[in-house]
């Protein structure tokens, strides 16, 4: 089995903000992808309506994944938070009880790995 950690973070824009969800995601993905090695799948999705958005990450292991959580607390979280309200957030993966912490602080849930592969 891997050390990589992933997780869907589903989210409802809030009123009145999807005209920041595009310059927000836009910037943190550049961040995390020129600072966060470790950041292996970085993915937004957004619906037509610009009501939902849905993030997809991937980290190739806890530490990774505490090194994001860092930057975007650092950079990001203010924003992120008057601009998405997080509905459903499940981790998968062999998440370590220091990202276990973090993240139940943001109302994650977490499945463990029981099968499969990745190639």
């Amino acid at each position: 089995m891997s050390d990589h950690i992933e997780w869907v973070l589903e989210m409802d824009v809030q009123d009145g903000m999807s005209e920041a969800v595009l310059p927000l995601i836009s910037e943190m993905v550049i961040a995390t992808r020129e600072n966060e090695s470790g950041a292996l799948t970085y993915e937004y999705y957004l619906t037509e309506d610009k009501s939902r958005c849905t993030v997809l990450e991937r980290y190739a292991d806890s530490d990774a994944l505490m090194t994001h959580l860092g930057n975007f607390g650092t950079h990001f979280a203010e924003r992120f938070f008057k601009t998405f309200a997080p509905v459903r957030f499940t981790v998968y993966g062999p998440a370590n009880d220091t990202v276990r912490s973090a993240l139940s602080e943001l109302g994650a849930t977490f499945d463990t790995r029981i099968g499969g592969f990745h190639r």
